[in-house]
C-alpha cells in the first residue's frame, strides 16, 4: 500500500497536486523535502514577486518566486519520468533514479534562492556591484546554508537514493549556475546533460514560468503543450534531444515565451516603472543594504521585497532630510505615479546573419545622444529617456550554452542541430524594442520624427506610434 503519511500534497493552479516528502517516519539524520521547503531561505521567496514590476500593471499577476520554484521542483520529476531511462542508456555511470530525481528536484526548488527584491532588477542594480548574480549567490547559500540538510535527503515521492548514495550540494549549486566559458570540465557527462534542463532552450525553470506567468497575467490559460514537449524529449549521446514529432510543440513554447516578453515583461508601462524604480533605487542603495550580501547572508535572508517596501514606507517621516525625500519618491512609485510616458516605439528583428551588437539599438545612451542631435534646437534639452529591451526568440545560440539541444530527424535516423529544422531555422534570434519616453506627449511628433530620421525605415518592423 502507498505510504500516504510519508508525503504531503499542495495544490497548484498550473500543475494540480504537487507531492513532496513529509516529516513522518524519518530515520536518524534524514531530511524531508518539507524541511527544505519550510526553511527560511525558501520561505523568503514568498516575499519576492515573480514578475519584478509587472504586477503593478497586471492586477492578477501577484504570484511570487515561491510558487514558481515549487512548480519547477515538480517539473523536475515530470522530466525525470520521461528522461531518466535515456540518460542511463547514454551515460551508464549515472547514479540511481532516486539520486538524479532528488538532485533535480532540489535544483528546481533552489534555483532562485539567491534572488533579492525585484528579482533580476536587483542583479543588475545591486549584486553586479559585488561581482555577483542571484545564481552565484544562490550557489553559496545552497552549499553554506543548506548543505547539511540537503545531504540528509534520502527520497522523493517517486524514488529513493541507494544505500551508498549521498546527495552532493555542490552538484545542485553547479546545476543552477549559468554555464561559462571557463567552467571546469571534470564534472561527469551525465551532470552536464542534466544542466540542459536548467539552462537550455526549454527547462524546468522556463517551462514553469511560461505557463504560470501566462496564466496569472491573464495572457493564456495554457500557453503551450507541456505534455507533448516532454513526451518527445530524450537524451541522446549529443545531449537533450527532441524528436521531430515534437518540434511544433517546441516552436509553440518558444513563441509563447517570446510573446510574454513582448506583451508582459516588456509592456510599455512596466518598462516605465522600471525606469522610475532604477532612479529611486540608485539613490537609495546605501540605505537599503549594507555591504556585500555574500558576506552578510543572515541579513540577506531577511531582505526581501516586502521588507524593502515596509522600510521605505517609513522614510517620509525620518529625521534625515535625504531619506524623507527618497521616501516620498518611493511613495509616488508605489502609488504608480510614474513620470514617464511612452511617446513612440520602434522594433527591429535580428536573424542569425545580422550583426546585432553593431546595431544602433545596442546602446540607449548613444541613441539619446543622436536623437537630441536630430531634434530642433529648441527641444535639444527636453527631458526624455530611451529604453531598449531585448526579447530573445532563440536563446543560447552562441557562447558556452550553445549546442545543448538537438533534433532527432526520423527520416534520416540521425541526431542533428536544431537549425536543421526549417521552421526552427526561420525563427529570428532576437528582437530589440526601442522606446522613447518623455514627461508628456507635448513633443511627441518631433521626437518620433527624430527617431525615424536616426534609424530610417529600412528593415524596421512594427513602426508604431502609441
Amino acid at each position: 500500500m502507498h505510504d500516504y503519511h510519508r508525503e504531503n500534497l499542495c495544490h497548484d493552479p498550473i500543475h494540480g497536486y504537487i507531492p513532496f516528502t513529509s516529516d513522518a517516519d524519518l530515520e536518524q539524520g534524514e531530511t524531508s523535502e518539507r524541511q527544505i521547503i519550510d526553511h527560511p531561505w525558501v520561505q523568503r521567496l514568498r516575499h519576492i514577486h515573480q514578475l519584478q514590476t509587472a504586477w503593478w500593471v497586471y492586477p492578477t499577476a501577484e504570484h511570487t518566486r515561491f510558487q514558481h520554484v515549487i512548480g519547477a521542483m515538480h517539473l523536475a520529476s515530470r522530466a525525470m519520468a520521461v528522461l531518466y531511462e535515456s540518460l542511463q542508456e547514454v551515460c551508464p555511470d549515472v547514479p540511481s533514479r532516486g539520486y538524479v530525481e532528488t538532485l533535480m528536484r532540489m535544483a528546481g526548488l533552489l534555483h532562485d534562492v539567491g534572488h533579492g527584491p525585484f528579482g533580476h532588477f536587483f542583479d543588475q542594480h545591486f549584486l553586479r556591484d559585488f561581482g555577483l548574480t542571484h545564481e552565484t549567490l544562490g550557489a553559496k547559500i545552497i552549499c553554506d546554508e543548506l548543505g547539511d540538510l540537503l545531504k540528509g535527503l534520502r527520497r522523493n515521492p517517486n524514488s529513493e537514493l541507494l544505500a551508498d548514495e549521498r546527495l552532493d550540494p555542490q552538484q545542485i549549486a553547479w546545476l543552477i549556475t549559468r554555464p561559462r566559458e571557463d567552467d571546469p570540465t571534470e564534472s561527469p557527462e551525465w551532470l552536464h546533460f542534466l544542466r540542459n534542463l536548467l539552462s537550455g532552450i526549454y527547462t524546468i525553470d522556463n517551462m514553469d514560468f511560461v505557463l504560470r506567468d501566462a496564466y496569472m497575467s491573464g495572457y493564456s490559460q495554457r500557453a503551450f503543450d507541456l505534455e507533448r514537449l516532454l513526451h518527445y524529449s530524450f537524451f541522446s549521446p549529443q545531449g537533450l534531444t527532441i524528436h521531430d514529432r515534437g518540434i511544433d510543440a517546441l516552436l509553440r513554447f518558444m513563441a509563447a515565451r517570446a510573446e510574454l516578453f513582448r506583451s508582459v515583461y516588456f509592456h510599455r508601462t512596466v518598462r516605465a516603472i522600471d525606469l522610475t524604480l532604477a532612479d529611486v533605487f540608485a539613490a537609495s542603495k546605501q540605505h537599503l543594504f549594507d555591504g556585500n550580501p555574500a558576506e552578510h547572508l543572515t541579513q540577506y535572508m531577511n531582505f526581501t521585497e516586502s521588507s524593502l517596501l515596509v522600510d521605505v514606507s517609513r522614510w517620509p517621516y525620518d529625521a534625515d532630510e535625504e531619506k524623507r525625500a527618497l521616501g516620498k519618491a518611493w511613495q509616488r512609485l508605489v502609488r504608480r505615479q510614474i513620470p514617464w510616458t511612452m511617446i513612440c516605439q520602434r522594433n527591429v528583428v535580428f536573424t542569425g546573419d545580422d550583426a546585432e551588437r553593431s546595431s544602433i539599438f545596442s546602446d540607449p545612451q548613444f541613441v539619446e545622444q543622436k536623437l537630441r542631435h536630430n531634434l530642433p534646437s529648441e527641444l535639444a534639452d527636453v527631458p526624455m529617456r530611451i529604453d531598449i529591451a531585448r526579447a530573445i526568440f532563440r536563446p543560447h545560440t552562441t557562447g558556452p550554452t550553445a549546442g545543448q539541444n538537438f533534433l532527432y530527424d526520423s527520416a534520416c535516423d540521425s541526431i542533428r542541430p536544431l537549425t536543421a529544422n526549417q521552421l526552427y531555422e526561420r525563427l529570428p534570434v532576437s528582437q530589440r524594442i526601442c522606446r522613447v519616453y518623455a514627461e508628456s506627449r507635448e513633443h511627441a511628433a518631433p521626437l518620433a520624427a527624430a527617431l525615424d530620421s536616426l534609424i530610417g525605415h529600412g528593415g524596421e518592423d512594427d513602426l508604431t506610434n502609441m
